[in-house]
């Protein structure tokens, strides 16, 4: 579906440097800080800016070759983008139409009464839950076979978050070859989403995973100096210094309860394995 391979974008205060791939009917998630990338990653994806090196392929196409009608198969999300607030959905209705050759006027109108969208009131006069709706509606009601999402749950409360996974969780289930790339620096969101999660930190990938596993096998270890010692480090990924001793991030949890009993060792949530990847030491 998506596969970038170290694409680069070199600014006089960042830099990127970012390889990854969304396969078939998955959905991808890229975690990190503001500022890690995110968002310019995905600019890079969309064409929006010029790289410096490296390829994209989007849909199986080179995105030298991606033409007009391939765009018609992403829905896309920015998080600095969006229609003139002085438009009302009645407004864009016919836009859509023109742009979009799949659009579905059926299925948008009935999410729109779903989510008591007002038809006839500006958008610049809806929430900001309001408008983050009315965004992703707009991406998957013309048939899109790759959505593309920057930041889509940003500032909404933890109800209208849940409403809008639910409808990405929907949109996969219409069509098992269709995909998903959304970024996120709120974790728990992708958790329950993801199949896999890339986390990007100063313009580079430090960490892929499936879910599942960062989930299960990944764990907190927090240890005395004297445990520290004596510990196997070979299934350490990161160490931080502690008043207690030292906290220690694996990928091998099961290890270290088989053979070391008598130390703590917590489930690791992606927030914590987040913090350890970028604070933590190399071992």
């Amino acid at each position: 579906m998506l596969k970038i391979e170290h694409v680069r974008k070199n600014y006089d205060s960042f830099s990127l440097d970012c390889s990854l791939e969304v396969k078939s009917g998955c959905i991808t998630g890229l975690i990190g800080q503001n500022g890690a990338g995110k968002s310019t990653t995905f600019k890079a994806i969309l064409g929006l800016i010029s790289i410096d090196s490296g390829t994209i392929h989007i849909l199986g196409k080179d995105i030298k070759e991606f033409k007009e009608k391939d765009k018609q198969k992403l829905g896309v999300v920015l998080s600095d983008s969006g229609f003139s607030g002085y438009l009302a959905i009645n407004d864009i209705i016919p836009i859509l139409k023109n742009l979009y050759n799949d659009f579905d006027s059926a299925f948008f109108l009935k999410q729109i009464e779903r989510f008591g969208l007002p038809r006839n009131k500006k958008i610049k006069e809806f929430s900001t839950g309001m408008k983050a709706k009315l965004k992703v509606l707009v991406a998957i009601s013309h048939n899109a076979k790759l959505l593309i999402l920057d930041e889509p749950t940003a500032g909404l409360d933890v109800i209208a978050r849940d409403e809008l996974l639910e409808l990405l969780r929907e949109f996969m289930k219409e069509d098992e070859e269709r995909s998903i790339l959304i970024s996120s620096h709120i974790s728990s969101d992708l958790e329950t989403l993801c199949d896999d999660l890339y986390m990007i930190h100063e313009g580079k990938i430090i960490l892929h995973e499936d879910t599942d596993v960062l989930l299960s096998d990944y764990a907190l270890i927090k240890v005395d100096k004297k445990q520290y010692d004596t510990l196997d480090k070979q299934y350490l990924l990161r160490s931080k210094k502690e008043s207690y001793g030292y906290r220690c991030l694996t990928n091998q949890k099961q290890y270290y309860i088989e053979n070391y009993p008598q130390i703590v060792i917590e489930k690791g949530t992606i927030d914590e394995v987040i913090t350890m990847m970028i604070r933590g030491e190399l071992l």
